[in-house]
């Protein structure tokens, strides 16, 4: 009897908590789907340029060769072309955010509505009827060119296009975190700042927009992560006018069968990316935004 008990608790010691026994799928998905590739892209950027084995002698090379090459560039005109995106977003958000919480009411769930039905079509199919709309003697300037004589060149192939395709494609991924954010501001708070004699640009100031900046800012950053690396919008609306980042990426990985530089880049977006990420979420507590408390 002893000896059964014995081995009763020897097996209890050894076993698996319920949690983590139960988790164990989805840690396995995270290790061969996320954590693998990830080392796998980071060993690759460390070998030498053009080799396909990660059993190499360790270098930087590949990190100095973008600097001394123009592969920089790229990453300027992602970083760039996703920070203007961000701040239009944001001037166009905000108050459609206001109308969608405070204004539209009852037909709230409408204008959400409206604003989802673009996603249920393929980003690629969006943008080729940007090109037919577009493009010279197309929808629109075709239609000015029969109706009043209008000769416009076209609107494609140019930075502005591109960035206005920027903000159209990624406008829902801003809106509905920052009218998570508008949602969060207590009506009872602004009655009272409005009873104590503030006026309404003191209540956006000082109540408004305090309160609702962590679905601002989740919005700020989701549309930032997901613009740079945007390469769809450049490459259907701009040709080659705008290499982004992604681009050189691609490239590196199928024409220019170097996996090394590629690697290197994708490591170097990555940091980039995530220290950005990193210094904005630590001036906010996420239990407050995702309301645990």
């Amino acid at each position: 009897m002893p000896q059964g008990l014995n081995t009763a608790e020897h097996k209890k010691a050894f076993s698996i908590p319920a949690g983590p026994r139960h988790a164990l799928p989805v840690i396995l998905l995270l290790l061969l789907g996320f954590a693998a590739p990830l080392l796998a892209v980071i060993g690759f950027s460390l070998a030498p340029a053009k080799t396909f084995s990660l059993w190499q002698m360790p270098s930087l090379e590949n990190y100095v060769a973008i600097f001394d090459s123009t592969n920089y560039i790229s990453f300027l005109w992602s970083l760039t072309f996703a920070a203007m995106t961000v701040v239009i977003l944001a001037l166009v958000c905000y108050p459609v955010a206001v109308g969608l919480v405070r204004v539209f009411g009852r037909w709230a769930m409408v204008m959400s509505l409206l604003f989802t039905i673009p996603l249920f079509v393929s980003e690629n199919v969006r943008l080729y009827g940007w090109v037919l709309f577009y493009i010279k003697n197309g929808v629109l300037l075709g239609t000015l060119k029969s109706l009043f004589g209008l000769t416009p060149e076209s609107w494609l192939f140019t930075h502005g296009i591109v960035l206005f395709g920027m903000v159209y494609v990624y406008l829902p991924f801003m809106l509905f975190p920052m009218t998570l954010g508008v949602g969060m501001v207590p009506a009872d708070t602004r009655n009272a700042a409005y009873d104590l004699g503030a006026s309404r640009w003191q209540v956006f100031r000082e109540v408004d927009l305090p309160l609702s900046m962590p679905g601002i800012m989740i919005g700020f950053l989701l549309t930032f992560v997901l613009a740079v690396g945007a390469i769809a919008e450049a490459k259907v609306l701009g040709g080659q006018r705008i290499i982004p980042v992604t681009h050189d990426i691609e490239i590196s990985f199928t024409y220019a069968q170097n996996w090394p530089m590629g690697s290197a880049l994708s490591v170097l977006l990555m940091l980039v990316v995530g220290a950005l990420v990193l210094v904005v979420l630590r001036r906010f507590d996420l239990d407050t935004i995702l309301g645990r408390k």
